[in-house]
């Protein structure tokens, strides 16, 4: 009787980890767009001339780290024409 609550219990409770894992993943891949943007928008206000930029230049420049930059290319996020897209 024992091991059928537990069973039962699991059956209930990992679908729903596996819910919250994928919604807190969606939150974590907006922030960091957004993250991203701002730090975008940035650089643009200090670099007005440059046309296409790039991961590497705002790392370089200091308005993104190595690990915010590997976040937001393993989200697949994107510079396009100086906004962020997913």
């Amino acid at each position: 009787m024992f091991f059928l609550f537990i069973s039962l219990l699991i059956l209930i409770i990992i679908p729903n980890l596996s819910t919250q894992r994928k919604h807190a993943q969606g939150i974590h891949s907006n922030a960091m767009v957004s993250v991203v943007q701002s730090q975008l928008d940035a650089y643009v206000s200090e670099f007005p001339k440059q046309d296409k930029i790039t991961f590497a230049d705002l790392q370089q420049e200091g308005y993104l780290s190595k690990r915010q930059v590997k976040e937001a290319q393993d989200n697949g996020i994107k510079i396009k024409a100086s906004k962020v897209v997913k």
